[in-house]
């Protein structure tokens, strides 16, 4: 899997580029590894409601076949589609979700951030006061089994909400899965206008806060986050 850096791209040309590849594809249809940034656009999931999104001015608000709540896409931010054949992969779609994000947390890490799992929220988020700190959060998922993940003793989402506190999200997923294959993807924010995510509810969580890079103290270019992350998502998404 080769990953194809796109640039700056309109975000509608590229969902339908997703899709028709994803519907034209066969068995021997190489994987494909999209990286690009968008200009600002919010993107609404399947179980999208319409009062997360409070203000959207100028911003189009485009809906969407991927899971997950509103979020919001722009310039400073890498998005990464993998386009995979899951079958051919051997694995599944919790696994699929917990490579990505291990990916994103390898990410960070290179940049000396510590990326954390919040039980019951995909993404990876961070801690606003010590975003180095590697304490294991108590509302944490774990490895247990033959499970990708299940949720820490206490924490259940089901029955408490994730918990937030003192984290700041610094990527957000969102997947689709046809006929075995993957679009959409993750993305990783850079160095962002962050004032967008204020006007809406992020991944649908009433006063989520949402960090980029350099608000963490990192100051790194769009080009090697992008570079970074793309190598991870290909060690982490390889057979």
């Amino acid at each position: 899997m080769q990953p194809q850096f796109l640039g700056r791209v309109a975000y509608v040309p590229t969902y339908e580029a997703m899709q028709s590849f994803t519907a034209e594809r066969t068995d021997i249809t190489p994987d494909k590894l999209w990286i690009c940034e968008h200009e600002p656009v919010y993107t609404q999931g399947l179980a999208g409601k319409k009062e997360h999104i409070f203000n959207p001015g100028s911003i189009p608000v485009i809906q969407t076949n991927r899971g997950g709540q509103v979020t919001y896409h722009g310039p400073g931010q890498v998005v990464a589609y993998p386009l995979l054949d899951l079958k051919r992969a051997g694995y599944f779609v919790k696994e699929y979700v917990y490579r990505i994000e291990e990916a994103v947390i390898r990410t960070l890490l290179h940049f000396d951030i510590t990326g954390h799992r919040v039980a019951g929220a995909p993404g990876i988020y961070v801690r606003l006061e010590d975003p180095r700190s590697h304490a294991m959060l108590p509302q944490r998922p774990v490895k247990l089994g033959s499970e990708p993940f299940r949720f820490a003793a206490g924490s259940d989402p089901k029955l408490t909400g994730p918990d937030f506190s003192g984290m700041g999200k610094i990527a957000a997923l969102g997947i689709k899965v046809s006929r075995n294959c993957t679009y959409h993807g993750v993305a990783l924010n850079v160095a962002m206008d962050l004032e967008p995510y204020s006007r809406i509810n992020p991944c649908g969580y009433q006063a989520l806060q949402t960090v980029d890079l350099s608000t963490i103290g990192v100051f790194v270019s769009w080009q090697e986050a992008a570079e970074v992350l793309a190598n991870q998502l290909v060690i982490y998404l390889g057979h």
